[in-house]
């Protein structure tokens, strides 16, 4: 292809408001998200359609796979979630899923909701019990209320 035709080609996309950027396969700032538990907030801002969108990763790199806590903004407000499942490339024995999931916690570890829609990964029993502390926040209730395991 030569290079006034591309020009040309990016000039259209441009103007009929086409992105024309490849899609990030990872979570991080300003990913939007879906809230897969039966919270009443996580289900207001689903049906409104205004997901949640990340605001910070709690690690090091600032990027988000399965099984890592973020902050997110959902309906004018900050709250923390746990990631259940990324579309990105994922180590092995980890599945990938269609979409981000997320379920909202408080800040004591408990989840909003009472429910979990989508299948977790087994994977995630691990990681989640060993992020769980005797005095601090107990992340196992989310494998508790989670009804199928992948």
């Amino acid at each position: 292809m030569n290079v006034p035709l591309r020009k040309f080609l990016g000039q259209c996309s441009q103007a009929a408001g086409l992105h024309t950027s490849a899609p990030l396969e990872h979570i991080q700032k300003m990913t939007r998200l879906r809230v897969v538990d039966n919270s009443k907030l996580g289900k207001a801002a689903m049906l409104e359609g205004r997901p949640p969108r990340c605001i910070h990763v709690y690690n090091k790199t600032g990027i988000g796979h399965t099984g890592d806590k973020v902050l997110v903004a959902i309906k004018g407000q900050k709250k923390r979630g746990i990631l259940v499942g990324c579309h990105q490339n994922q180590k092995p024995l980890m599945p990938k899923f269609d979409t981000n999931n997320l379920v909202l916690i408080e800040d004591n570890g408990m989840p909003l909701g009472n429910r979990i829609h989508v299948p977790i990964p087994t994977m995630l029993r691990k990681k989640l019990t060993d992020m769980s502390r005797p005095k601090g926040a107990d992340y196992t209730k989310i494998l508790a209320i989670a009804t199928r395991f992948i």
